[in-house]
């Protein structure tokens, strides 16, 4: 049996989710002790020594990092294919998936620091909600040109381009900041999400996020004994869209973190 670890809120964890559900591998999930107060160990460090999800373990293997996994998990089983046939095809779905994990993904990371963190207050809360609702829009509109006439990001059929955006679309649409009804975009994520592997995962995301919806969650991290990841692409977005004071508050406060040393 393969071993996932796994958190359901994570965008990165998803989309394997969704990829060995479309390939109808079985696979448990484990979720890391630790990883909010930055001190997750044992075997799940031994997996994934960055201590992020996901983290795929297939007998002796142990593999870390989102898009590697996929590699894997495509190679491993081939078959139903999900990258596109052709090189260029496979290379246009890979930019997708680089721009969603690198630049879309700290994008709602940084909503969720302020809705569910309350990192910023006051005017500096409004202009970086107001900075990301209008990076939404622009990732939207850059989106639409990339699905074009087709039903799928992948092509004919849903695949790789697909299950890498999916969960980050749905992240904002967490965020009340939903595609435009009628759009393109819209009607190609309730395509996605009516698919059983899409539904599945989400179902998990949704019931971890009231499982998880501490009233506290901001006085934890005031406390520091909640620490969010502050890695390169999300520690650019707070600083590029007006948030850098949140990062020396939080540096001072001892209530952020980043990637552990590699022992």
């Amino acid at each position: 049996m393969l071993t996932l670890y796994d958190h359901p809120l994570s965008p990165y964890a998803q989309k394997v989710k969704i990829a060995l559900r479309e390939k109808g591998q079985a696979f448990e999930t484990r979720m890391p002790g630790g990883l909010g107060a930055g001190g997750a160990q044992g075997d799940f460090v031994r997996a994934s020594p960055r201590a992020e999800v996901p983290a795929l373990v297939d007998g002796e293997v142990e593999i870390f990092d989102s898009t590697i996994i996929l590699e894997y998990i495509e190679d491993r089983w081939p078959t139903p294919a999900l990258l596109p046939a052709t090189p260029a095809a496979r290379a246009r779905v890979r930019m997708l998936e680089e721009v969603m994990d690198t630049h879309y993904e700290a994008m709602n990371w940084g909503l969720s620091e302020i809705h569910w963190f309350g990192r910023a207050e006051g005017e500096l809360r409004e202009t970086l909600l107001t900075r990301a609702a209008e990076q939404t829009k622009g990732f939207f509109a850059w989106l639409e040109g990339q699905i074009g006439d087709q039903a799928w990001f992948n092509g004919d059929s849903f695949g790789w381009g697909d299950l890498v955006v999916v969960p980050y679309v749905n992240g904002s649409v967490g965020h009340r900041l939903p595609p435009e009804p009628g759009s393109k975009l819209a009607e190609w994520l309730a395509r996605a999400n009516a698919r059983p592997s899409v539904a599945a995962t989400t179902a998990e995301a949704a019931q971890a996020a009231r499982a998880s919806a501490m009233p506290n969650a901001a006085e934890l991290v005031k406390q520091g004994l909640f620490k969010r990841e502050y890695r390169d692409h999300r520690l650019e977005w707070m600083v590029k869209s007006g948030g850098a004071q949140v990062v020396i508050d939080g540096l001072a406060r001892d209530n952020i973190r980043f990637s552990p040393d590699f022992r």
